[in-house]
């Protein structure tokens, strides 16, 4: 536990602000945790400051540092996961990618970064001992506690109070406390369902059976696995995520998910940050079916596995005939991040009748160009986030394959019977040429059925 040296001050959003020099590093937390009006303050001193570092993940709305800085000459963002926000910055040249698995984050912070200069979070005000609420976002903001040489927290009653483990920090710990402006919380919309999501997602949903512990991450197909399984009959399903998304909310208000089967954590839905609507910060808040903890122990695979039958499901870009995702790069262009993606196909696998799903339509189409997500070699650049050693089902609007304890050749053919048709022949085409597959099973394969391969 961290201990002030002096008691928490009162102060200014400005006055705090002004404890930042040219040099410093900062932390803003990440998600919802990242402070506003302190941020609004800094920003008013662009033109006193330069090479003023910050910290931070999934901005969830403009940061006024950035937005006063076009040329990234007084502040440099840097983000452990980007939104489209952060994205168009570092297009922009003035936001950088660190590249991590989520839930090593804090380890990061004990082990291999220096203590950080000023950490500011927001959090909801102090209750009458004296402790803050981290509300919707806990993540690694016990690490940044612990590491900060000076810490500011800026509270907000739009924050929820959120039951957890290690998702508070007491005034003791705290230099200086500012006033927040109190507005509601930034939203995340999930766009809607396309018709290709609808299709991979009854796919999915047919194998959720009765107790299964869901992560799923967010976006319009993991939505509607999320309706489909509402409405399937699935009982007592269980929750251990990374993300608190409006679909799973849904499962816990339409009492499908109980988690009564779950072994660790039982009748609790475990998640590390919650980012979605107002409704999903309101079922939240105050409630003790809900428990919010630290990223190590939501992503960890040695925690995930300790629940059977644990269903993980999360989208790619593109892969490989062989296996391999890339899910957070087009090229050398960062879009996203690794997240808990690969930890958490790493947990459901070890967990007892766990499987791990990685998603995707089968074809990328944009201003009448169409590409097949399933390729012979990922695009130059491309970072890989789930290896094909760790890949088990791979799903399109096609069909579901697994990959687990299959061969090369048996790999791609696996791959190719879930492109889009208008590809399969080249991609057969170029699995042979390429010695993916063997001549030998080409022709066996073209004997038992009609194939995408021309011999």
């Amino acid at each position: 536990m961290r201990i002030a040296s002096a008691p928490a001050r009162r102060i200014s959003a400005a006055e705090a602000a002004s404890l930042v020099k040219s040099g410093f590093w900062l932390d803003y937390g990440g998600c919802l945790a990242q402070p506003d009006v302190f941020d609004l303050a800094l920003a008013a001193r662009v033109n006193e400051l330069s090479n003023v570092g910050i910290r931070s993940s999934l901005a969830a709305r403009p940061r006024a540092v950035l937005e006063c800085d076009p040329e990234g000459t007084h502040f440099q963002w840097y983000s452990w996961h980007f939104t489209a926000y952060e994205r168009a910055k570092s297009d922009a040249g003035i936001c950088y990618h660190l590249p991590p698995n989520l839930g090593e984050i804090d380890d990061y912070y004990r082990r291999f970064i220096d203590p950080i200069d000023i950490v500011v979070i927001k959090v909801r005000p102090a209750d009458a001992d004296g402790v803050f609420n981290f509300g919707a976002m806990n993540g690694w903001l016990r690490a940044l506690v612990e590491r900060s040489k000076t810490l500011i927290v800026e509270t907000s009653t739009a924050v929820p109070h959120v039951y957890g483990v290690g998702n508070t920090v007491h005034i003791s710990e705290v230099d200086y406390i500012i006033e927040g402006d109190n507005a509601p919380l930034p939203e995340l919309k999930s766009p809607a369902p396309t018709g290709i999501d609808r299709s991979i997602a009854h796919m999915i949903a047919a194998e959720v059976e009765d107790g299964a512990c869901l992560q799923i991450g967010i976006g319009g197909m993991p939505n509607a696995v999320c309706s489909l399984l509402r409405d399937s009959g699935a009982r007592d399903l269980g929750i251990h995520t990374e993300m608190m998304t409006d679909g799973l909310i849904e499962l816990y208000r339409a009492g499908v998910v109980t988690g009564a089967r779950k072994t660790l954590d039982p009748g609790k839905s475990v998640f590390t940050f919650a980012q979605g609507s107002q409704s999903t910060y309101d079922a939240i808040d105050n409630n003790p079916d809900m428990l919010c903890c630290g990223v190590a122990y939501t992503n960890l695979p040695h925690n995930i596995m300790q629940n059977d039958k644990v269903f993980s499901i999360n989208s790619t870009t593109q892969m490989d005939m062989q296996g391999q995702a890339a899910s957070e790069t087009d090229g050398h262009r960062h879009i996203s991040g690794t997240g808990g993606q690969l930890q958490f196909a790493r947990g459901a696998y070890a967990s007892k009748g766990g499987k791990s799903f990685l998603c995707m339509p089968s074809l990328f189409e944009k201003k009448g160009m169409r590409k097949s997500r399933i390729v012979l070699n990922l695009t130059p650049g491309n970072i890989v986030t789930t290896p094909r050693t760790d890949t088990m089902y791979v799903a399109t609007e096609y069909g579901i394959v697994n990959l687990k304890g299959k061969s090369v050749a048996d790999r791609a053919l696996a791959m190719i019977s879930i492109a889009h048709p208008d590809f399969r022949e080249e991609l057969g085409r170029q699995a042979l040429e390429n010695r993916l597959i063997p001549r030998a099973v080409s022709l066996a394969q073209e004997k038992q059925s009609k194939t995408f391969l021309t011999v």
